[in-house]
């Protein structure tokens, strides 16, 4: 028989629902949103600082809660056609370890390594006693749905920075960061009263395809139950556009969880191989990590003053630069009739072309554009206020950010023992 994607999709749906009315739920739902909240807030404070421009933290907490209510959606159903049970993997080992590796550096805050970590623990010592392929499992669909958000949202409201890449250059970069409340719904061994998943919607033959079901005793009932989860993205755009970024990143991550994926399925049959799962759950991820930091801060860098004209970082919304088309990347040739090839050059022709003037500039792989743009009277005289445009960095100018995160525990180590620890 085929799988009946109609009826979980329904009982994934239910179960969402009767969610709203679950008051232990609904307070851990708040308190993630609320989370969620105070780090895009503060994000917003960084824009503010560094560009004098607001935004809305609201706009961005319900975009992030639309789509991560989309992704719990989807990993609810890739943990029901896979039979992942929430069971016998250790959530409390995971969450401690991944707090603690947080500690150490806060992008380590991630269950790939904590969950390999446990994972081989357990290997080696018999203790915790762990579902290795369930967790693997877990992980893996985790980052799947993380690489789906990353595609569809990661590109948004890029925060424009000047960044030290490891040449030791001052560049142009986007600071993509994104948070998502992600509920979700898991398989697990039922109470009285719990929704009967296997009781009441046959399943055909090959379910659980992970196999982590089939070990239960004669007449344990297979139920479901909400979960709450938040995923986070960060990362710098560096040698392209955000948008160019976020695709390499979510393929990447794609390719990372769809492999890991496998091994948790062979881990499952083939108990010998669960070993490989386990490696490669940490191993897999860094070398994502490696692989996107190395083409960023080594590859060539997209935004540095061009030859000849300015360069546009980025392009304030609703501004008259926004309104005569221009885009990050552009290359600014002309202001009226002044040529311009640096930031006071264009502050200096801004200020002499009056309110309305035209623009002629560059935009690879086209050629040569002009537009009408009229600069805004009520704002600053400069290229940033009047005219809404952020240039790349030049000689000189310092880096607006430190790319360089270190965790609590480094810090407390670097106290102690001098800058060469951690």
């Amino acid at each position: 028989m085929g799988f009946p994607w109609g009826s979980i999709l329904l009982l994934i749906i239910n179960t969402f629902i009767q969610m709203l009315q679950d008051p232990t739920f609904l307070m851990v739902f708040v308190v993630v949103v609320v989370l969620i909240w105070l780090l895009y807030q503060r994000m917003q404070k960084t824009r503010e600082a560094l560009l004098s421009v607001r935004g809305s933290t609201l706009r961005l907490v319900l975009t992030s809660l639309g789509f991560g209510i989309a992704g719990g959606l989807l990993g609810s159903v890739l943990i029901m056609v896979l039979g992942i049970s929430i069971n016998d993997i250790g959530i409390i080992y995971l969450w401690l370890l991944a707090v603690l590796l947080m500690l150490v550096n806060p992008r380590l805050l991630c269950f790939s390594y904590a969950g390999g970590i446990l994972a081989l623990f357990s290997l080696l010592t018999g203790y915790p006693k762990l579902n290795i392929p369930a967790l693997m499992g877990l992980v893996a669909v985790l980052h799947l749905v993380e690489s789906a958000l990353i595609l569809g949202s990661g590109h948004s409201d890029p925060l424009p920075v000047y960044v030290r890449n490891r040449l030791g250059r001052v560049v142009g970069a986007f600071n993509l960061q994104k948070f998502w409340p992600v509920p979700l719904t898991v398989i697990a061994v039922a109470t009285v009263g719990a929704q009967a998943l296997a009781g009441s919607i046959p399943m055909p033959g090959w379910w659980p395809l992970l196999g982590t079901l089939g070990t239960l005793p004669a007449g344990t009932v297979i139920g479901i139950i909400p979960v709450m989860a938040a995923l986070g993205y960060g990362e710098l755009a560096v040698t392209c556009l955000p948008r160019e970024r976020v695709r390499l990143t979510s393929l990447h991550l794609a390719i990372f969880s769809l492999v890991l994926l496998g091994l948790a399925i062979l881990a499952a049959h083939v108990p010998q191989t669960t070993v490989l799962a386990a490696l490669f759950a940490p191993i897999g991820h860094e070398v994502v990590i490696h692989v996107g930091q190395r083409s960023e801060l080594q590859g060539q860098p997209r935004f540095i003053p061009p030859g000849r004209g300015v360069m546009v970082l980025d392009v304030r919304k609703a501004s008259p630069s926004c309104e005569a088309g221009l885009r990050s990347g552009d290359v600014i040739l002309r202001v009226g009739d002044i040529p311009v090839n640096s930031r006071a050059d264009l502050r200096y022709a801004l200020d002499v072309s009056g309110h309305s003037f035209e623009v002629e500039y560059q935009r690879e792989p086209g050629g040569v554009r002009r537009a009408q743009a009229a600069a805004g009277q009520d704002a600053p005289p400069d290229e940033a206020g009047r005219f809404g445009v952020m240039t790349v960095p030049e000689p000189g100018d310092p880096p607006t950010v430190d790319i360089m995160t270190t965790g609590f525990l480094q810090r407390i180590a670097r106290k102690v023992f001098g800058p060469r620890a951690g």
